[in-house]
């Protein structure tokens, strides 16, 4: 069954790091800023989000505190528009 929404299929690394870019995006932060927030350092978010690593839930939730989003975004698959 699908949690909240999301596809029963799981998110590749690479597409959680983009939505981890998305989102810092969306807020105009840099990976410093969160690194400074979250106590993550900028080399492991760099990585995260060219899809290198794969977070804990733990690193999921610190990060989502310095963006003040739900971690479920994180794992949220992004709708592509259509042509």
């Amino acid at each position: 069954a699908a949690i909240s929404g999301i596809s029963q299929q799981y998110l590749s690394s690479l597409e959680r790091g983009k939505n981890l870019t998305r989102l810092r995006d969306e807020r105009n932060m840099t990976q410093k800023e969160i690194a400074a927030i979250s106590g993550i350092s900028q080399q492991y978010l760099s990585s995260l989000e060219r899809g290198k690593r794969n977070p804990t839930v733990i690193t999921i939730y610190q990060i989502s505190l310095a963006l003040n989003v739900d971690p479920m975004e994180f794992l949220r698959r992004i709708k592509k528009p259509k042509d």
